[in-house]
């Protein structure tokens, strides 16, 4: 079996390219198209719903549309169905049916931290609360339009949050089936719930610490993004409790990985393959694992430097390029990139001990998806 990873020599010159194998599973079975699909037929028929309430709805139903519909790299749902899969599972309509329900957890997710965090856009568009601030004022509302958009982008996410539970439950699967995933379904909400207050907390108590990083990352991201999907579609398939500790090991590293991955692209990524501005990380104040190493590191005169720029939402391009030098010259890029490239040896470890465990076609297609979770430009 392939296990590779080479980080790129220097994210500042050299972004790495996304990998995925041709001839993978994931490719053949067209995954992505059936997920988009099951979406897309979903969003229609509650779009008929809210429409049938009021007319003045369908702002709301083209939102959900456009968000859910217009990206996103469907990486929890995939996580899920290999998870399945490499339990003895049996591919059917049923099944992506269920598993797109975390596109709809995963919407509601990112619309609730793009309003946390004032973030402008998402995937390129404007995100989702700016969208409705920008309604109001082109209507001529009365009242606050920030205000507005806020109120309408929290009740979008609780409506996705819904919609996640509504596609997941009347997927068609057989009841006992479900019965028997709801506490990872259930426990994968808690989990990214408890991370998102935990980067509220740490960026309102100016924590650098790379131990409550390392924490954020594995609640906020990890858990939730790989460990609780591979759990997920292991026990829709009904799998051992050996399986599950396989996955776990395969999917906690990973996680942590691709978080340490996404917080290197917030502050050194290409705003085209993005869709955020660059530094954006840097305004909204994120202490990750990145900027906790180079706090560690900073001298005084960094520190402050450090200090003026996290957080401030004016931060210029100059200010943005102040801080990833400091970042470069503390050597917390480096430490970053190593943490990722160990924490993927420990993936590419457990993939290779689950040989026997996991069905075959399964775990090619978790070793290629592990490669593209840490080899990535977006």
């Amino acid at each position: 079996m392939r296990h590779e990873y080479a980080p790129p020599a220097h994210v500042l010159t050299s972004r790495p390219r996304t990998v995925c194998a041709v001839d993978s599973p994931v490719v053949h079975l067209e995954f992505r198209r059936r997920i988009e699909e099951a979406l897309a037929t979903f969003l229609r028929l509650r779009r008929h719903q809210l429409l049938d309430i009021d007319e003045a709805l369908e702002s709301v139903a083209d939102a959900a549309q456009r968000f859910i519909l217009s990206g996103g790299k469907r990486v929890r749902p995939a996580f899920a169905f290999w998870g399945y899969m490499g339990s003895g599972g049996q591919d059917s309509p049923e099944v992506i049916e269920c598993l797109a329900s975390l596109e709809m957890l995963q919407a509601a997710a990112l619309i609730h931290d793009d309003l946390m965090d004032d973030s402008d856009t998402r995937r390129g568009e404007p995100a989702v609360h700016r969208q409705f601030a920008q309604r109001h004022i082109g209507a001529g509302w009365a009242g606050s339009a920030r205000d507005f958009g806020a109120s309408a982008a929290i009740l979008l996410g609780d409506l996705c949050m819904t919609w996640s539970d509504e596609m997941f439950t009347a997927s068609g699967m057989p009841r006992e089936t479900l019965a028997g995933a709801r506490a990872d379904f259930d426990a994968m909400r808690t989990e990214v719930s408890a991370g998102q207050y935990l980067d509220v907390l740490t960026q309102a108590q100016r924590d650098t610490s790379t131990q409550r990083a390392f924490k954020v990352a594995r609640y906020k991201s990890a858990k939730y993004t790989i460990e609780r999907p591979l759990l997920l579609g292991a026990a829709l398939a009904g799998g051992t409790s050996e399986l599950r500790e396989s996955y776990s090991a395969i999917g906690v590293p990973l996680g942590e990985a691709f978080q340490f991955r996404d917080d290197v692209l917030g502050v050194f990524g290409d705003p085209a393959e993005t869709g955020k501005p660059a530094g954006d990380d840097l305004r909204e104040g994120k202490r990750t694992y990145l900027i906790a190493c180079s706090y560690e590191a900073a001298t005084p005169a960094q520190r402050a430097i450090l200090d003026a720029g996290l957080g401030n939402p004016d931060l210029d391009s100059a200010g943005v390029n102040a801080v990833q030098q400091i970042i470069v010259d503390t050597g917390a890029l480096t430490v970053t990139e190593d943490k990722i490239k160990e924490l993927f040896a420990q993936t590419s470890r457990a993939l290779s001990d689950a040989k026997g465990l996991i069905e075959p076609n399964a775990l090619v297609a978790l070793n290629d998806l592990a490669v593209s979770m840490v080899h990535r430009t977006v």
